[in-house]
């Protein structure tokens, strides 16, 4: 079975630095980690893997220092990564986003199943997935929570709906957008890091896609536009209070009161 994994580089707090002309986050140099949901998606791959046999491929958007969580994604297993980077692809929102991703996986060639975290922790749209399917126009299931069942012609999984758990069966190729509660992810292989450490990551950018028309990516293909970004505002005032408790009380009741939480 060929299987593909999409990833995504996040950032690793929320103090990060936003671009006041683009409102887009400035994602070079700022400290990021692998997308936590997308940790469950490669481990599904590698269960699969193990169980039918094939080889396992991850894709990731972002800028040059993404390819750090392709380097990860290789020491858990991955055979291949490709990296989608180009300037001209920033500002994207989720449709120029799962456009992007579409036109990389094409150009990777032709999978039997396509794996998606459920959602990423930067943006928590949980579309891109999705998305992604129909452009290439194959079938998908979200929050996917176990699979039931797996062979060379299709695979049945159970969904976490909001009010019960559906079950279906999907053939090939197709995409699944997978909850964390799938499986557990393995940790990261020293031996097969280091094994791995000259493995290629194939580079794609904007010359390299079937569709090189600039105004279909980046800010340009970006049909939602971000007005503002702006990281939490974080509240240090603190009182101290030492009375007796019933005062305390009275006092705590008023406090809430004043803050509008009853």
């Amino acid at each position: 079975m060929n299987i593909l994994v999409c990833i995504k580089q996040v950032p690793e707090s929320n103090k990060v630095e936003v671009d006041p002309k683009t409102g887009v986050l400035k994602r070079n140099g700022a400290a990021s980690k692998m997308n936590p949901y997308d940790l469950y998606a490669i481990e599904t791959a590698m269960k699969l893997k193990e169980e039918l046999g094939g080889s396992v491929s991850v894709i990731t958007m972002g800028p040059p220092q993404a390819a750090q969580v392709i380097r990860e994604a290789y020491a858990m297993g991955a055979d291949h990564g490709a990296l989608i980077s180009d300037r001209r692809f920033g500002g994207a929102d989720v449709l120029a986003t799962s456009y992007t991703l579409a036109q990389g996986i094409k150009k990777m060639g032709d999978f039997d199943l396509i794996l998606c975290g459920k959602q990423t922790t930067d943006g928590d749209t949980a579309q891109v997935g999705p998305e992604i399917s129909e452009w290439l126009g194959i079938p998908s299931v979200s929050n996917v929570r176990k699979i039931t069942e797996a062979n060379g012609q299709n695979i049945t999984v159970e969904m976490d709906m909001p009010d019960d758990i559906e079950i279906t069966r999907i053939t090939y190729p197709c995409l699944l957008a997978v909850d964390k509660d799938i499986f557990q992810p393995r940790l990261p292989s020293y031996v097969r890091k280091t094994e791995k450490a000259d493995t290629e990551i194939t580079m794609l950018c904007l010359d390299d896609m079937d569709d090189r028309d600039e105004t279909h990516y980046g800010l340009n293909g970006s049909p939602t536009q971000v007005q503002k970004i702006f990281p939490p505002e974080t509240n240090h005032h603190r009182e101290l209070w030492n009375e007796e408790s019933s005062i305390l009380s009275e006092k705590l009741f008023q406090k809430v009161k004043e803050l509008k939480f009853v």
